[in-house]
This record gives C-alpha cells, structure tokens and sequence, in this order.
C-alpha cells in the first residue's frame, strides 16, 4: 500500500479517487493536487512511482491541512463556539443538529420520538 503522510491509501483504485481516504482532499482537490504533480489520474495507487508519490506529498504538505492538523483545528473552532456561548456551540453540546429541520432530523438523537397522531404503532394483539 502506498503511504502518503504516514497514512495508507488503498492500491486498487485509481490515484484520482484514492486521495480522498485522506481526511480533508476532496475528489476537486485531488484533481488539482494530481495536476500539479503532473500524474496521471488514471493510473493506479500501486503503480504509483517513489518520485510521483514523493510530489503528491510535497505539493498536499504545503498547500492543504490534512488528517490530524484539520482534525484538529475543528475541533478547536467547535470548542471556541461552545466557550463564546453561540448558538451552534449550544447545539454541538447537546448533540444535537446544528442547521435545518431539527424537527425531523434530530429524532435519532432525542430518541425517536414520534409526536403525531398516526405514527405510534400498536400492536396486533390490541384491540383497535
């Protein structure tokens, strides 16, 4: 398996679609990172030679955060909003969906509640 910045990156895919396995390259910055390097987004992670590795790695390490540098960073940014008081911070705390219909999209996380009419089901042995 071809290692760039000490993580694995699967061997059977084609390089264009095995850069984003890293945390933080997306398919458009894999595209544009394989372009640079002048690769061929075409061939695949095991063919990949010592030197054309040893580009993709030089040009991700100067011009993009990855894996644990970003991992962090967000999780800085999601500590400072629960700090400051907003109100995105209050809804990461509680777990709780940060945009959107909170209505529907949250029941997972307050327990599948359920709070229409038709939506309990009962069982079959109860008289209807």
């Amino acid at each position: 398996m071809p290692r760039i910045l000490g993580f694995n990156i699967p061997d059977n895919k084609k390089v264009l679609y095995a850069l984003p396995y890293l945390y933080g390259i997306g398919l458009s910055a894999s595209t544009v990172i394989l372009r640079s390097a002048k690769v061929d987004p075409d061939k695949r992670a095991k063919d990949l030679s010592t030197d054309e590795l040893n580009k993709i790695q030089k040009i991700i390490e100067t011009n993009y955060k990855v894996e644990g540098d970003l991992r962090k960073e967000v999780a800085q940014n999601i500590k400072r909003l629960k700090e400051v008081g907003a109100w995105r911070g209050l809804r990461h705390s509680r777990k709780l969906p940060i945009h959107g219909r909170s209505k529907t999209n949250s029941r997972t996380l307050r327990g599948n509640v359920r709070k229409t009419m038709g939506s309990g089901r009962k069982t079959t042995s109860e008289k209807t």
